[in-house]
């Protein structure tokens, strides 16, 4: 099970969601996509198995995951304070792996029907929503 976390900024959020799916699912393969080395590095400290920066990093990995895992704004164009480009936005969004979207409201998106939780409480439900799928 190949499972790409991205993130941008300080990777925080990134962060918390390789430690929840690592604790959980530990055979896992989980790279760390960061749009900025700060992001990747907090994400492969967290315990992602591998990671690497950039535009094209995440673009060409995009092609390979079973798995995408962000803060809805991996899908809009110029989110994350600019960090996600148009190339990053249509990676994700016409992959062909399943992709698992926190809802962040940082993001300038609010989805109607969502409950407003914490982010730990969301980051929390990934590796079930992970399992549940890999089930079906």
């Amino acid at each position: 099970m190949r499972i790409l976390v991205i993130d941008g900024m300080g990777g925080g959020l990134g962060k918390a969601v390789v430690e929840t799916i690592h604790a959980a699912i530990p055979d896992a393969l989980i790279i760390a996509l960061g749009t900025n080395a700060l992001a990747t590095s907090a994400m492969l400290r967290a315990g992602a198995n591998m990671g690497a920066t950039g535009e094209n990093a995440i673009a060409f990995n995009c092609g390979q995951a079973d798995y995408i895992v962000g803060a809805i704004g991996i899908i809009l164009v110029n989110a994350m304070l600019g960090e996600i480009s148009p190339r990053i936005a249509q990676a994700v969004s016409e992959s062909a792996a399943r992709k698992i979207l926190i809802n962040a409201p940082k993001c300038g998106v609010n989805i109607v029907g969502t409950a407003e939780k914490p982010m730990a409480q969301y980051i929390a439900e990934v590796p079930d929503i992970i399992r549940r799928l890999s089930a079906e």
